[in-house]
């Protein structure tokens, strides 16, 4: 069975843009930006993808004007043929999800999919991936679930969207749980409650059978589906660009955590679970807040990598640090 990903960098982080514009003077979409010199968002978001997925299986969902800025373009350049999938414009992540998501499965359709967003820093980035991994290997075996990435939370935040997990869904590895609810950027006081509660953020990290997700598509959104198909029944014809963008005219923004998680019921074709993360120092770039706390955990990293290259430690006190 063929292991897929898709990269979700259709997005204009406009919460970021005042930053950004005093940083650069434009408007170039964070996922592009090298913050500080590091490699962009997006090219870790790739980098770490590729250690578990082949570059030609790994699709990743872009704007048309993001083309324009010289460094989107570059970063995509190298991308494999037909890997690279363009939508006329965002609309929220139910679109950009399933854009990619029909381009993949013509091509692999009994692939597993692991969706990623473009805007997260990892430092552990193959610890977190082994996580992925564990997961996609959960649904090779069991194509029934869907699961997410959850991260212990380090204190509140009220930015982030917290998944409230229940009781163990399975009896393999990797402690899967059933998932009772999802809470989307709660009050500051309701996030240390969630906490208390055993609540975890989510990644938005997702593993799935592609045919099992489409399904679940079809069966909840049979209207965007239907427009959808459309689109799949254009791949490789000379109309494939004038039909999304036929689609795209008159689509209305669709949201895939409220429009499919959060409607997903136990006769379903997918049960939502969730795999907890453990010792990966994770972060949403969200916020220009955040963004700067990231980039001095980075810095402290870096240090120490520079300090143990020409210091190495002995075998009894020293470990690895891994950064992007």
């Amino acid at each position: 069975m063929d292991r897929t990903g898709i990269i979700l960098a259709a997005g204009d982080g406009r919460r970021l843009q005042p930053y950004i514009h005093r940083l650069r003077g434009d408007a170039l979409p964070k996922q592009y930006v090298r913050f500080g010199g590091h490699r962009s968002l997006l090219e870790q978001t790739i980098r770490r993808a590729e250690l578990l997925i082949p570059p030609e299986r790994l699709f990743t969902v872009v704007g048309w004007h993001h083309l324009a800025y010289r460094e989107a373009a570059l970063q995509l350049a190298d991308r494999p043929p037909g890997t690279v999938v363009i939508q006329p414009e965002n609309k929220e992540t139910g679109p950009g999800i399933l854009l990619p998501l029909i381009h993949l499965s013509a091509r692999h359709p009994e692939s597993v999919v692991a969706i990623f967003p473009s805007d997260h820093h990892v430092v552990e980035a193959s610890l977190f991936m082994g996580f992925v991994d564990l997961a996609v290997r959960m649904v090779e075996r069991d194509s029934t679930q869907l699961i997410l990435l959850g991260i212990e939370p380090l204190a509140p935040d009220s930015e982030y969207g917290y998944i409230l997990p229940g009781r163990r869904a399975t009896d393999g590895p990797g402690g899967v749980k059933q998932v009772v609810r999802f809470v989307e950027k709660p009050a500051l006081d309701d996030a240390g409650e969630l906490i208390g509660n055993g609540a975890l953020w989510n990644t938005f990290v997702m593993v799935a059978k592609a045919t099992a997700l489409l399904e679940l598509f079809r069966q909840l959104t049979p209207g965007l589906y239907r427009d959808f198909f459309r689109i799949r029944q254009a791949i490789g014809s000379g109309r494939e660009r004038a039909v999304t963008e036929e689609v795209y005219k008159v689509l209305e923004p669709f949201n895939f955590s409220k429009g499919v998680l959060g409607r997903i019921e136990p006769h379903d074709p997918l049960r939502v679970t969730v795999l907890p993360v453990r010792g990966v120092t994770w972060s949403d770039w969200g916020s220009e807040q955040r963004l700067l706390t990231g980039l001095e955990q980075l810095s402290e990293v870096n240090r120490i990598n520079r300090h143990w290259t020409s210091n190495p430690p002995t075998s009894e006190t020293g470990v690895a640090v891994e950064a992007n």
